[in-house]
């Protein structure tokens, strides 16, 4: 069962990527106190995530936090060097990057998804979240192939 409207963030590591370097954190303290907007793509450099998903969320960020969004972060069954590199290439300071090496996140919120086709094995699925102080106020999970809800644009109209 997937993470519903209410339902509280499980608490798993995360890897967050800095210029200091990985830094980990659990998802618990991370989503404490602050209202986020998470969004997860199947991967960084992937053909729609680059060019539309995390663009939208960079482009958006001002608006997000005139909607009382206090951060913006992004999830990928990824490790913390290749998002780190990602958001370098494409991203900005105003997302943080969470990797999800082994995928426990995506598979705890139950959004996880089997890329083995595609040669990807076990990613999280593309979906957003606002997340406010550890509980999950919209949830957002796209269709396979396709990317409308998990957008920022989407997330905006919902704020």
């Amino acid at each position: 069962m997937s993470i519903s409207v209410g339902d509280k963030i499980p608490d798993v590591k995360l890897v967050k990527a800095t210029a200091e370097g990985p830094q980990p954190v659990q998802s618990a303290d991370f989503f404490a106190g602050r209202r986020i907007a998470l969004f997860s793509v199947p991967g960084a450099f992937t053909p729609t995530c680059s060019a539309r998903h995390l663009p939208g969320f960079v482009e958006k960020a001002d608006e997000l936090a005139a909607k009382g969004i206090d951060e913006i972060a992004c999830t990928a069954v990824n490790d913390a060097f290749v998002l780190g590199a990602w958001n370098k290439s494409g991203g900005s300071d105003a997302i943080t990057m969470l990797a999800d090496g082994n995928g426990d996140f995506a598979s705890a919120l139950g959004l996880e998804m089997d890329g083995s086709a595609f040669g990807m094995g076990k990613r999280g699925q593309r979906f957003s979240l606002v997340v406010n102080d550890g509980v999950v106020e919209q949830v957002n999970v796209e269709a396979p192939g396709d990317f409308n809800v998990s957008s920022a644009d989407h997330m905006l109209g919902q704020l």
